[in-house]
């Protein structure tokens, strides 16, 4: 059994869950420690199973809570090597580890399979999740869906994907031409659109649940997000997380 849930995903922080009977780990720290744990108690999630924290890149909604977080639970916390250098000094907890991308590595009872992935970041990797030949992705802050993306992608059973903007919001709204073209650039985020035609061509025969991700706050809505994938209902459980509380649990038997 595995146990998956959003605990923060936004803009504004991210921070994701994926557990079985005995261990669990983490995959960023992008809001507060207090916040984290508060979450997990409130879903009913026993923060003493935590082996690890994740790091996907340096930026500030994923990284915001990791110095504390690791101090509270008194865990390592595991980084590529340019997002660790990529890091200020404040932001460097007490206990760390490097993995490597694309070479995968053993924390208690699963198997963490990083690789690297297109955003502007200094290593920016996402991760596949391996427990008893479950697969869970975090595939989130994406500019454009490579081949590791789509090799990983084919292998999961559940999905935390990136939903970060609506085209239409982004292009008409308030950011200024150059973060707009940040945004929409290939190593920006994806779009609604965008990781609607990744999972309908690349998506494996495994695949059964799909969280949408990382929705920014100025240029998405949730309803937008979820009518975009509203013709792949059949094919998938599709759900939506907040980027002010946690999602709904998931449990893979």
């Amino acid at each position: 059994m595995i146990e998956i849930c959003a605990l923060a995903s936004g803009s504004n922080g991210n921070c994701y869950y994926i557990g079985n009977e005995r261990d669990a780990v983490l995959v960023d720290a992008g809001v507060s420690a207090r916040q984290i744990l508060m979450r997990m108690n409130d879903a009913g999630l026993d923060a003493s199973k935590i082996r690890g924290i994740f790091i996907s890149h340096e930026h500030t909604d994923h990284v915001s809570g990791i110095r504390v977080l690791v101090k509270r639970l008194g865990v390592q916390a595991w980084f590529s090597q340019g997002t660790f250098d990529a890091l200020r000094e404040t932001e460097r907890p007490e206990l760390f580890g490097f993995f490597k991308p694309g070479k995968s590595m053993q924390l208690g009872s699963f198997t963490i399979h990083p690789f690297l992935k297109n955003h502007d970041a200094a290593e920016p990797c996402s991760f596949r999740i391996e427990h008893d030949d479950w697969h869970i992705g975090v595939f989130t802050d994406i500019g454009e869906a490579c081949e590791q993306v789509r090799y990983h992608l084919r292998k999961c059973h559940a999905l935390f994907l990136e939903t970060n903007y609506d085209e239409k919001m982004l292009w008409e709204g308030s950011y200024p031409y150059l973060l707009k073209r940040r945004v929409a650039s290939s190593q920006g985020h994806l779009s609604n659109d965008q990781a609607f035609e990744l999972i309908r061509e690349h998506a494996g025969p495994e695949l059964v649940h799909v969280f949408l991700s990382h929705l920014s706050g100025e240029n998405n809505r949730p309803e937008l997000a979820a009518e975009r994938f509203i013709t792949l209902t059949e094919r998938f459980e599709v759900k939506l997380t907040s980027r002010h509380t946690f999602s709904e649990l998931c449990r893979l038997r």
